[in-house]
């Protein structure tokens, strides 16, 4: 039963506290608002108060450009991938009527559910 605990604790607690406090080093380290000494006090905090630093490290960071342009960029995935996907499911529907395994009415209510999402 030693083991079960070992293993949940390293998955469920442990190992996600490792991801953000490897996240808050790697973010401290490539922001380019921070000068050296901030940057030491921020390292400072996240190393020897490892949870409370990485919050409250999370809490007082500003947005910065790079994340507006990520998010842009994420939005515009995204979106390209919904189209890419109904572009896609319209072909099959289009494919399906030409079998005539589905009928023109059919396909046109398929058709502006599709255009609808």
């Amino acid at each position: 039963m030693d083991n079960f605990w070992e293993g949940f604790f390293l998955i469920l607690i442990f190992l996600p506290l490792a991801y953000f406090w490897g996240f808050a080093c790697v973010d401290l380290f490539t922001r380019k608002d921070l000068s050296g000494w901030w940057k030491a006090l921020w390292l400072f905090v996240i190393i020897f108060l490892p949870i409370f630093g990485v919050l409250i490290y999370f809490i007082l960071r500003p947005v910065t450009e790079r994340d507006v342009e990520a998010a842009e960029a994420y939005a515009e995935q995204r979106d390209f991938n919904k189209a890419a996907q109904a572009t896609d499911r319209l072909h099959k529907l289009s494919e399906l009527r030409d079998k005539g395994d589905i009928t023109q009415e059919e396909f046109d209510k398929q058709k502006a559910k599709l255009l609808k999402e």
